[in-house]
């Protein structure tokens, strides 16, 4: 017998297409109710961005963060790295916060950092600024892999099409751009926010639950607000009480139980740092005027750090009730969980903080993974009302609306990377200046010892692991009252020194070798402009945006007009002259 032709003629091969193509196309109220959030594998031609496309993605742009961007808080200098730099090396500066009066730091959050740093310093020996960027490259690492499992999450509970706009959001984010390798428990709150979710999705409740705690124990107490819906789920509508209690057990164990002990040998006392910060934010002294913001604050950094992504995210309630009122029957999977429960975490967070006075930055740090979903499925809802009323045929509301989403991402893609470009131009001149000090330092000769000096700009101070073996950073009195952190001690009877205002923190001008300074004469009239002394002489100078400069032109970065409209303020390395003495008669 001859084989059978497995070849299809040319009319059955076009028949067979023109048969596909008519039952492709489905009534367009089916295919909304039918396909709108389910997982995505009845999405017609999605383009789904496999987990190493996902990974090189964002380790892109977090590697590049560790990089080249500057530390925009002194909190993450004086209360992380310097701490850290004292446990390698015996030397830092300390401030209150580390006093056993209040213990509001964890040495174990510090030792998570210290160890892995410790271990490459023996093993390589690389100098003190290689060991700073090392733990920077650590945390983008760690940052990486927390939001490539969110991803994945998000697919599986929300489709594709969601999950791909999440991951878009999250990497050209300015806001990830400073938070992913951010020093701060906060930012190591974050991580584990994408672990949460992450693990909540893929129906691992006990394992949320248990990182929900690891969360709260480690990083920082506000982080329970986090886990609140995963519990409830869990205890109140599936009745797991044993399950959850526990998972909380196992948290204590394996979590809390090192916390106390490390913390406790550190402060010589029982301390329980989660405790003692939940304690000091409800008290008098919570709310520093540094610290004071008005109400509006966090709507003006959410806009900055994820521009029209963050108003999307706000109107994410609402669009939901729309499509839900239009689409009577269940769209979504029975599996998955309410939106009240996946996306309300994001309005209980920010309600709590805007309450109150004290605000930061990196207070939203924990939620920047619910701002990216919640914003992913308000462009994925205006992409059904789009269908609904406008388009009303056609084959899938995704591939019909296609256009819609890549123009809200596409301007959210551009804005951000300008905010990006924004803060590193502004800011850059500070790791400049610091970093020149390794080629100083290769240039002295018979130089034991190196008195590097600051003023005005002790806030602009990255670290001690910028400064060269046998240098030593020293603070000069500004001609304002401020709080200066001071050396560690071991002596408690020392603690009044971390406040600022004690006269030995300071040293006299007369003692400095090198300098760091800058001339904004703006700043106060009191201040004086080193670098037009004749004692000294700029070696390196740079420049960083001046903060008077008009808001929406420092913002974001437009080439030639951001320069032009932006005033700047040289920052200058000053390198003592030594005078010869004149001879006596």
């Amino acid at each position: 017998m001859p084989p059978r032709n497995r070849t299809l003629s040319k009319q059955q091969r076009s028949g067979k297409q023109s048969k596909d193509k008519k039952e492709k196309k489905v009534p367009d109220e089916a295919t909304l109710r039918k396909n709108y959030g389910n997982s995505g594998t009845e999405e017609p031609a999605v383009f789904y961005l496999t987990p190493t496309v996902a990974f090189k993605a964002i380790f892109c742009f977090r590697i590049i963060s560790a990089i080249w961007l500057h530390i925009s808080d002194p909190d993450e200098t004086f209360n992380y790295w310097e701490p850290s730099h004292n446990l390698l090396f015996n030397y830092g500066f300390q401030t209150w916060e580390y006093t056993p009066e209040y213990a509001l730091k964890s040495y174990f959050y510090l030792l998570i950092h210290a160890v892995p740093a410790w271990i490459y310093y023996e093993l390589f020996h690389p100098t003190r600024v290689l060991l700073f960027y090392f733990i920077r490259c650590f945390l983008a690492a760690i940052c990486t892999f927390s939001e490539l499992l969110f991803y994945k999450g998000v697919c599986r509970e929300f489709g594709i099409h969601i999950g791909r706009m999440t991951l878009i959001i999250l990497i050209f984010s300015p806001g990830m751009f400073v938070a992913g390798t951010a020093f701060l428990p906060s930012s190591f709150c974050m991580y584990i926010t994408f672990l949460i979710m992450a693990s909540w999705f893929y129906k691992k409740r006990a394992l949320a639950v248990f990182l929900s705690f690891v969360s709260v124990f480690i990083s920082w107490s506000f982080s329970l607000l986090v886990g609140l819906p995963i519990g409830y789920e869990m205890v109140v509508l599936k009745k797991k009480r044993q399950t959850f209690l526990n998972y909380f057990l196992l948290s204590f164990l394996t979590a809390l139980v090192p916390v106390l002990d490390t913390d406790s040998a550190y402060y010589g006392k029982l301390t329980f740092v989660s405790w003692n910060v939940l304690k000091h934010s409800f008290s008098n002294s919570a709310n520093p005027d540094p610290f004071y913001k008005p109400w509006y604050f966090y709507l003006v950094n959410g806009f900055l750090n994820f521009n029209v992504c963050f108003v999307l995210a706000l109107f994410t309630p609402y669009l939901v009730i729309w499509i839900q009122k239009i689409l009577p029957k269940k769209p979504r999977n029975e599996d998955s969980y309410p939106y009240k429960l996946s996306l309300g975490v994001l309005y209980l967070w920010l309600l709590i903080f805007a309450a109150r006075t004290a605000k930061k930055e990196q207070f939203l740090f924990p939620v920047y993974p619910l701002i990216a979903l919640n914003a992913a499925v308000s462009i994925d809802a205006l992409q059904v009302l789009w269908f609904k009323y406008f388009i009303k045929k056609g084959y899938h509301y995704t591939r019909s609306t296609i256009k819609l989403a890549f123009m809200i991402i596409l301007c959210y893609c551009v804005l951000g990377l300008s905010r990006m470009m924004a803060s590193y131009k502004a800011s850059h001149a500070t790791m400049d200046i610091f970093i020149q000090l390794s080629n100083v330092n290769k240039n002295l000769t018979g130089k034991t010892n190196v008195n590097l000096c600051i003023e005005k700009e002790w806030e602009r101070f990255p670290s001690s692991y910028f400064l060269p073996d046998k240098w030593k950073m020293n603070f000069i009195k500004p001609p304002f009252n401020n709080e200066i952190p001071g050396y560690y001690v071991e002596d408690e009877a020392q603690m009044a020194k971390f406040i600022g205002k004690e006269k030995s923190i300071y040293v006299d001008i007369d003692h400095c070798d090198y300098l760091i300074d800058s001339d904004n004469k703006a700043a106060s009239k009191n201040e004086f402009l080193y670098s037009s002394h004749r004692n000294w002489t700029a070696i390196y100078s740079s420049k960083y945006l001046d903060e008077r400069s008009p808001w929406l032109s420092r913002s974001f970065y437009i080439p030639t007009i951001w320069e032009s409209k932006c005033n700047f303020v040289p920052f200058h390395l000053l390198k003592r002259n030594r005078f010869p003495r004149k001879k006596s008669k």
